[in-house]
């Protein structure tokens, strides 16, 4: 692995940088006051990012992305994550890459007009009695005849408002294994509008002002098999082929916001005298901006190591846990410590330090809490031992 970024990685970072700060940073300030954004900055700011050619940038060349590797992926994800989450996950839109798994049918449908900012996706697992245990979902979906019924309820679902259509996983049966009983899964295409589908308001939440969740309800909601994705029975295996990087994209995003607020506190504490001094001079200062310093280089490198050996085809499950586990609990501290720093001016709205706090917490429960990357971590460290 090389440490040195090569001259294309750095014109990616370079680009992405000025426009987060050229066109999103402008706009912080009324998503965070109001919590609501508005759709016509959504589309003056997609239109300005499909321009710059970062808009999709996640996905392959073969379908219009810019077929970037997954460690520069992250380094572009890192500097997206600079900003207010709903700005930069809303107005540069990043499909989901389960779509790639889909029919030619279902990509002309579904992925293409996504990747020309014509329509949007929204994922659909998350269910009131089954967050991480995705196996213990109650939503159902059955057959009759050609076609399927799905009934149940999905909450926590991330910009299900604006998306045009859901991707959602349903349990199809149950299968008998060594460890018992689990159920099968299943997932599925739903345009917004279907009979039996509908999208309600989720609950406030006090992390990423104006990114909103929803609850999706299926009521008898009949589909045509053409809206299964992958195949029957057969959606963990869609979901763990396309998703697995998900995790380090919340890390890499948590490092933008850490390397942000992180910089504050450095200038910060380099022009704010107290008792005759800059306080950058006084050992409880100083020592927080050394020990912030360690906690985000080493999030970084265990960011960059698991995107680097994910393309090599060497990445564990370890290994992007890790990165995620670290880099959003390093992020919860340097957003405190930042605050800590400044005071309190850090709690005020004049700077982004108050909102990178907030917006810090929910990191360490979606796509899997702490718990549970800790879970995989000592798995995965046991399991050679029969543990």
């Amino acid at each position: 692995m090389h440490f040195a970024m090569t001259d294309e990685q750095s014109m990616i970072v370079e680009t992405t940088r000025a426009f987060v700060e050229r066109e999103l940073y402008p706009h912080e300030a009324l998503v965070e006051r109001t919590g609501h954004l508005p759709r016509e900055i959504i589309q003056e700011v997609k239109a300005k990012a499909i321009e710059a050619g970062l808009y999709a940038a996640n996905m392959p060349e073969e379908v219009g992305g810019a077929g970037l590797d997954t460690l520069t992926w992250l380094m572009y994800e890192k500097e997206l994550g600079r900003a207010n989450y709903a700005l930069h996950w809303t107005c540069v839109a990043r499909p989901c890459n389960i779509l790639l798994a889909g029919t030619d049918e279902q990509k002309e449908k579904y992925l293409y007009p996504c990747m020309a900012g014509e329509k949007w996706d929204c994922l659909a697992m998350t269910e009131p009695g089954a967050g991480s245990d995705l196996r213990g979902m109650a939503a159902t979906a059955r057959q009759e005849g050609s076609d399927w019924i799905l009934n149940g309820t999905k909450h926590f679902i991330s910009h299900a408002d604006i998306a045009d259509f859901a991707i959602v996983f349903m349990a199809t049966g149950v299968e008998e294994t060594a460890r018992g009983p689990k159920k099968k899964i299943t997932a599925f295409f739903v345009d917004k509008g279907a009979p039996g589908f509908t999208v309600r308001d989720g609950y406030q939440n006090v992390s990423h002002r104006g990114y909103t969740n929803q609850v999706l309800e299926f009521d008898e909601c009949r589909l045509p098999s053409s809206a299964v994705l992958g195949e029957v029975d057969k959606g963990f295996e869609v979901a763990n082929t396309w998703l697995g990087a998900t995790r380090l994209q919340v890390a890499a995003t948590c490092l933008g916001r850490a390397e942000r607020a992180f910089q504050h506190a450095v200038e910060y504490a380099a022009e704010r005298q107290q008792f005759g001094q800059k306080i950058g001079k006084f050992q409880g200062v100083s020592f927080k901006l050394a020990d912030m310093a360690l906690e985000l280089k080493a999030a970084h490198l265990l960011t960059w190591e698991a995107g680097w050996k994910f393309d090599q085809g060497t990445v564990t499950e370890a290994d992007m846990s890790m990165a995620k586990l670290k880099a959003t609990e390093m992020l919860a501290m340097v957003a405190d410590e930042a605050i800590q720093i400044h005071g309190g001016m850090g709690l005020m709205d004049e700077l982004p330090l108050e909102r990178i706090w907030r917006d810090a917490r929910v990191e360490r429960i979606w796509e899997g809490t702490s718990e549970i990357q800790r879970h995989i971590i000592s798995r995965e460290l046991l399991r050679p031992h029969g543990g």
